[in-house]
């Protein structure tokens, strides 16, 4: 093995172990890092650290983009498993595979869902894992509408869209879904937002002395009213 080699693997071995301490961090402070802090709990001078991540910000942009890849593998990985033409069950086993991974890493669904980071705006670099799961849903659109088991809503069925939202969503449409027309997008994307938002209830405590011991078979609901709505069979 080369110097070269060997110094690039203990650059990447320091590297994860950093995070890993921040990641412990997340869960007692917060996403208030401290590179000191992360620094004395590995034994090195705080100027070391700083070497492989120049800032704050540098260090939660890596635990954000960790996080976000995590979640959305987690997300894939339960979705890849079913048939690709059951859509419902495909629809419901990303969403479970969402919740499952929130449930296991709470700071770290904090930390990419929750409030904003004083102070800190998050680089082009997070924009690809961050829409890792949302790219599920809307494959599972244009699959269902390549099938035909996807219908459009009828007109008049939903509340018209503005001028100014139907240009979003068909900006959305040509990066993204071309086949989906804006009307179907529409409904996936509340779908999208009511997974996360029942999620997010869950984890931040809004459920207490409402729904304790259904709390998933709640979400597996929701997930079913959603699909519904999409038309997702």
């Amino acid at each position: 093995m080369t110097a070269k080699s060997i110094r690039a693997r203990v650059r990447d071995e320091l590297t994860s172990e950093i995070k890993a301490i921040a990641r412990r961090q997340l869960a007692t402070e917060g996403a208030n890092l401290s590179l000191r802090a992360v620094a004395r709990e590995l034994g090195m001078v705080s100027s070391a650290v700083y070497r492989y991540f120049p800032s704050r910000d540098d260090l939660l942009t890596a635990l954000i983009i960790d996080c976000y890849d995590e979640l959305g593998a987690a997300a894939e990985t339960a979705e890849s498993a079913v048939d690709r033409a059951d859509l419902l069950g495909r629809w419901l086993a990303a969403g479970h595979g969402i919740r499952d991974w929130a449930l296991a890493n709470p700071a770290e669904y904090a930390l990419i869902y929750g409030s904003p980071v004083p102070g800190y705006q998050a680089p082009r670099t997070t924009i690809g894992p961050a829409a890792r799961t949302t790219d599920l849903i809307l494959t599972l659109l244009a699959d269902g509408v390549a099938a035909g088991t996807v219908a459009v809503p009828a007109a008049g069925t939903d509340p018209p869209l503005s001028p100014l939202l139907a240009a979003e969503l068909d900006r959305i449409a040509a990066l993204a879904c071309p086949t989906v027309p804006r009307e179907l997008l529409s409904r996936g994307t509340t779908a999208w937002i009511q997974l996360f938002g029942v999620v997010t209830f869950e984890l931040f405590g809004r459920f207490q002395n409402m729904i304790e011991e259904g709390r998933r078979d709640f979400f597996d609901r929701q997930l079913r009213v959603m699909a519904a709505y999409v038309g997702l069979r």
